[in-house]
């Protein structure tokens, strides 16, 4: 058994997602639209480009997502995404991409006592991520 990350958005998951797809080398998949639904009663408040369910896959992990009707959307809290950088160079890359118009910074990116470099923010679609490079501090 392996859990699903499940992210909800306000109108940009299709952007969100294909941003976090190039950004973190993953692939896209299986985009189903509001107006893909067959019957309009099967649809959720909202216009036909609304993502209903979409996918994207991250090496072996898988990361779900869609728009939530502004009725229905919640501002995540309680949780982060998180991510091992493979290098620092890929730690800097990840983190410009990903923190680019950043809705609020937790942590900057910073030195801590188990990783060379560390940060915590919430990105501009509302998902908060931790950016981790353990490097040489691997225990």
């Amino acid at each position: 058994m392996q859990p699903t990350i499940y992210l909800f958005f306000k109108g940009e998951c299709l952007e969100a997602m294909t941003h976090y797809a190039k950004t973190l080398g993953g692939e896209v998949h299986d985009v189903f639209r509001n107006g893909d639904a067959p019957n309009p009663e099967d649809r959720m408040p909202g216009g036909d480009d609304l993502v209903m369910n979409m996918s994207m896959t991250l090496g072996a992990a898988t990361v779900m997502a869609s728009d939530a009707p502004d009725a229905m959307y919640e501002t995540p809290q309680g949780f982060r995404v998180q991510i091992e950088a493979a290098s620092l160079a890929d730690f800097d890359r990840i983190h410009a991409a990903l923190s680019a118009g950043a809705r609020a910074v937790a942590m900057p990116p910073g030195e801590t006592f188990w990783a060379e470099r560390f940060a915590m923010f919430t990105d501009r679609y509302g998902t908060p991520w931790m950016l981790n490079y353990t490097g040489a501090r691997a225990a």
